[in-house]
């Protein structure tokens, strides 16, 4: 779909913002103006939506991200924060009206503080820089989203992302020591630091996965962990995938807590075996990878606790990793799981809800009713150990209304998992994705109380707006936590 050309109000916009903020940056080529190259930041992993900005901007500085926000506050110009642009909710899309904010120039290592067990980085680092910075002294950095080689470490933060360890290390914010922070007025903060906790409020926490919506991560100290001396993992097949799901709860409630628990049925399974050749069982319904880490003598127990739960469960198939290498080739095929289903369908539809670890094979079940509902496939990866479940729906966008189908199907599996007691998302965030849905799991108390903060930080809307919040209100009447005011108007979001 071709986008009808600008009028002349636009362009002549978007030469005097474009125009200004090259008077801001110490390099013109900082700004973006032509149109071929601002259609480099029209999407995010969420491929559906494509906007082109207005302006993009790339600085280098902290300065220059500060009189950037600071211009834009003063003029009233809508900025959207983009990392890696990695993030499968939207929550980078772009306005046609704003000017997105790059931070892929602030990719630097800042310092690694040993003693202290932590390392401060720029958020445009990578997930895996940080890990390879300090394997060398025995060291690494626990959450491990799949897309580590790519995601950048303050994309992590604005999403609270997680990864196959999180079960045991967490999320990004329990693996967070400290964030420098840009408001929309250019004031530089600085929350926490190079200590295990801080005073007074949390503001750490509403920092972490706030998608954008209250200021722009500059820079940040993430907790350091000695890599455990002993890490096997093993490789459950199940003819039943009910009989999986019962296998995470019985190795939950006998205490253990995995490195990781990851699983994968059918489908994902064969995509991920073709791709990676990581020695899958190929006649199985369903695939459990559990990891135990520890002293050598601990992880030989929990060896043999985990294979005899298993065979209780009617496992067919168990594989225990015997070398370090044969390890890292289990994760590889179930970390290529997304590449390798784009092998076998045009497009997909990756997924992000959470449920309660029990209700695992009743809500597969469901998924598979619902595939047969909208008549399109789906295949399942999912950290089972905490229940956050990734469906990735394979559609082809050149069939007509297959994109909307799968949209369709996509929004019975959040409901599916608010029904059971789940909730909406467990890493991905709810950009524009999930943003209609977000009143099956609040009701407008919750949201206008989580709308509050956001004009605490952002009175008059300019930050990401139209992500997260369904219906919006202006801060005055919600009874403001701060002097200003405005509008937080919805972006228009073409679909291609």
């Amino acid at each position: 779909m071709e986008m009808p050309p600008p009028d002349a109000g636009v362009i002549a916009r978007r030469v005097q913002i474009a125009a200004a903020l090259r008077r801001l940056m110490a390099s013109p080529a900082a700004v973006i103006e032509a149109e071929p190259a601002r259609r480099a930041y029209e999407s995010d992993g969420l491929t559906a939506y494509r906007q082109p900005p207005l302006v993009a901007v790339l600085p280098s500085t902290v300065a220059e991200v500060a009189a950037v926000l600071r211009y834009c506050n003063e003029h009233q110009i809508k900025v959207v924060p983009r990392g890696a642009g990695t993030s499968l909710s939207g929550g980078a899309l772009p306005l046609a009206d704003g000017v997105l904010l790059g931070m892929a120039k602030f990719n630097k290592i800042v310092a690694i503080d040993y003693a202290n067990r932590c390392a401060v980085v720029q958020p445009g680092v990578t997930n895996l820089a940080i890990s390879q910075a300090v394997e060398a002294e025995g060291f690494y950095y626990a959450p491990d989203p799949s897309s580590q080689i790519a995601c950048t470490i303050g994309g992590n933060v604005a999403e609270n992302s997680g990864g196959v360890h999180c079960l045991k290390y967490g999320l990004t914010t329990n693996n967070l020591l400290g964030v420098e922070f840009v408001t929309i007025d250019g004031e530089v903060v600085r929350i926490g630091g190079r200590h295990f906790d801080s005073e007074g409020y949390d503001l750490l926490g509403i920092v972490t996965g706030s998608e954008g919506l209250l200021g722009v991560v500059t820079e940040v100290t993430v907790r350091l962990l000695k890599k455990p001396p002993t890490a096997r993992a093993v490789l459950v097949g199940f003819a039943r995938t009910e009989d999986a799901g019962d296998c995470v709860a019985a190795i939950i409630g006998a205490g253990i807590i995995p490195g990781g628990m990851e699983m994968m049925d059918r489908p994902a399974i064969h995509a991920a075996e073709a791709f990676v050749g990581a020695g899958y069982p190929l006649d199985v319904e369903a695939l459990l990878i559990v990891e135990l880490d520890g002293a050598a003598v601990e992880v030989d127990h929990l060896l043999g606790v985990v294979e005899r739960l298993s065979r209780d469960n009617r496992a067919v198939s168990l594989k225990v990793s015997e070398n370090e290498a044969q390890r890292l080739s289990f994760w590889a095929g179930r970390k290529a799981a997304f590449p390798a289903v784009g092998r076998i369908s045009p497009d997909y539809y990756c997924m992000d809800g959470t449920i309660p670890r029990g209700r695992l094979g009743e809500v597969l079940r469901e998924i598979s009713a619902l595939s047969q509902r909208h008549g399109l496939r789906v295949a399942n990866v999912f950290h089972a150990g905490d229940g956050n479940l990734h469906p990735l729906i394979l559609y082809d966008a050149n069939e007509p209304g297959e994109i909307e189908r799968a949209e369709e199907f996509g929004a019975d599996i959040l409901k599916l998992c608010v029904e059971v007691g789940g909730v909406l998302t467990g890493e991905h965030g709810v950009g524009v994705e999930k943003r209609d849905l977000m009143g099956t799991m609040f009701d407008e108390t919750d949201l206008a109380q989580q709308q509050r903060l956001k004009c605490a930080f952002d009175p008059d809307g300019l930050l990401n707006p139209g992500k997260v919040f369904p219906e919006l209100h202006r801060c005055a009447e919600l009874g403001r936590l701060h002097v200003h005011h405005g509008a937080l108007p919805h972006p228009d979001l073409p679909r291609f």
